[in-house]
């Protein structure tokens, strides 16, 4: 089969999940999404699970490129600063450029809860972030360990979807209003600050 037109197809996939939900994912959706003739996406995908594992796959794909590109930027934040800086640009990513892909993967995680296989499939994606915020908090000189890393990646994993609903009132509830703002707030919980010795 042509690899290029699947990847079209995967990509529409993904596109039509962020647009229409789980219930949108049809073969005619990612059809007409992907521009391509009609029975196109069935005769590559014959079965909706089998949408759901190009969908899940290329989501995979989507995170493991963010991911190296956040791991060839260096060596990693420097400081407490920088770490935050970070985490606001990967959560305005989120409310921008990366929101078709972060709403097509919380789709798939909601069809999920009810496919073991795709849970499988997704798994490598949620279990990664533990480790990787372990290590820019390392990176950054912050103490770090299992259980800060669990409530820093807890902390932004749970802002997403507010993110995402973009509700203003929810947004300065949350603090999301205000992403520099709002990175500090959840480092300092994660990893507060030592108290300043007297002099």
């Amino acid at each position: 089969m042509n690899q290029d037109r699947r990847d079209r197809l995967r990509d529409a996939a993904v596109t039509v999940l962020a647009e229409a939900g789980g219930r949108g994912l049809t073969h005619r959706a990612v059809d007409t999404a992907a521009a391509v003739p009609q029975g196109t996406a069935k005769n590559y995908f014959p079965t909706r699970d089998a949408l759901l594992r190009a969908a899940a796959e290329r989501c995979l794909e989507q995170y493991r490129a963010v991911a190296a590109d956040l791991a060839g930027a260096g060596p990693g934040p420097a400081d407490r600063t920088a770490l935050a800086a970070l985490i606001a640009g990967l959560l305005r990513d989120v409310a921008g450029p990366g929101r078709p892909r972060v709403l097509a993967y919380l789709e798939l995680q909601t069809e999920a809860a009810r496919r073991p296989w795709l849970a499988a499939l997704l798994d490598p994606i949620g279990a990664s972030d533990f480790a990787a915020y372990e290590r820019l908090l390392r990176a950054a000189g912050l103490p770090a360990g299992p259980e800060r890393a669990r409530t820093l990646t807890l902390a932004l994993h749970g802002a997403l979807p507010h993110l995402l609903a973009g509700a203003p009132d929810t947004l300065a509830a949350a603090g999301l209003d205000d992403l520099e703002g709002f990175a500090r707030g959840v480092l300092a919980c994660a990893c507060p600050e030592p108290p300043e010795e007297e002099t």
